[in-house]
């Protein structure tokens, strides 16, 4: 069976993801609250709130797997780069939209703050292309 051994930047980025999953479980005590009734919120505000914690799990489990591809390719620079952290910033990018653009009380429709998902899914879409063209090129 073959080892892995990951790039220096490949391991500074897959602990930090690991330790951020922390963060994502918080997330889900949260959650567990919300569907109890001890946070008020708005049907809009609970839907965005699963999509943000949801995004932001499967995105980083997405974002480690990234790491280990990214250490296949022979991409480096800006390219490399987008490649390695594309996934892992959408993950903060789009779970933020959805967290921010509908925080306050009562809130029915989310705030300006949702282009941040936008911008997220554009760095995931950069992430994933340069890392997919990266593999069929080398």
């Amino acid at each position: 069976m073959a080892t892995v051994e990951l790039s220096e930047a490949g391991r500074s980025i897959a602990g930090i993801l690991l330790l951020s999953i922390v963060t994502i479980e918080f997330g889900g005590w949260f959650l567990t609250r919300v569907v109890r009734g001890a946070v008020p919120m708005t049907p809009l505000q609970q839907n965005f709130a699963r999509a943000g914690h949801a995004h932001a799990g499967v995105l980083v489990v997405f974002g480690l797997v990234c790491q280990i591809l990214a250490d296949a390719t022979t991409l480096d620079g800006f390219v490399g780069m987008i490649a390695r952290v594309g996934v892992p910033l959408a993950a903060i990018l789009m779970s933020a939209g959805f967290f921010l653009s509908t925080a306050g009380r009562n809130v029915t429709k989310p705030n300006r703050l949702i282009w941040l998902v936008w911008i997220g899914a554009l760095s995931l879409a950069a992430g994933v292309v340069s890392l997919g063209v990266g593999l069929l090129v080398t």
